[in-house]
C-alpha cells in the first residue's frame, strides 16, 4: 500500500472519522494533515514506553480515511528536514 501499511491486519471497512470540533469545516484537508502528524509521534513516544500503540490507531484511520494516498505517499517519501511538520 503506498508506503504506509496498516499497523495491524486491515479487516473489513473502516467507519467514517468522527466529528473532531478542532475542523468544522467541510473541507477536510487540514484534519487530515493534522492527523498524519500526530500519527508518528504518537507510535514513537509509546514504542519508546513499551506500551501498545493501539491509541495511536485512531490517528491512523482518520488519516487513511481522508487522506488521498497520493499526498500519503509523498508525504512519507520526504526526508532530510525538507517536510513542513515534525514527524
Amino acid at each position: 500500500m503506498l508506503g504506509i501499511d496498516c499497523p495491524k491486519p486491515c479487516k473489513g471497512r473502516w467507519p467514517t472519522p468522527p466529528f473532531d470540533p478542532r475542523f468544522p469545516k467541510q473541507n477536510q484537508t487540514r484534519n487530515c494533515y493534522q492527523n498524519f502528524l500526530d500519527y508518528y509521534p504518537c507510535v514513537k513516544r509509546t514504542n519508546r514506553r513499551g506500551k501498545s500503540t493501539q491509541p495511536c490507531d485512531d490517528y491512523f484511520r482518520v488519516f487513511r480515511a481522508l487522506c488521498p494516498l497520493s499526498w500519503v505517499q509523498r508525504w512519507t517519501e520526504i526526508k532530510d528536514g525538507t517536510f513542513a511538520g515534525k514527524i
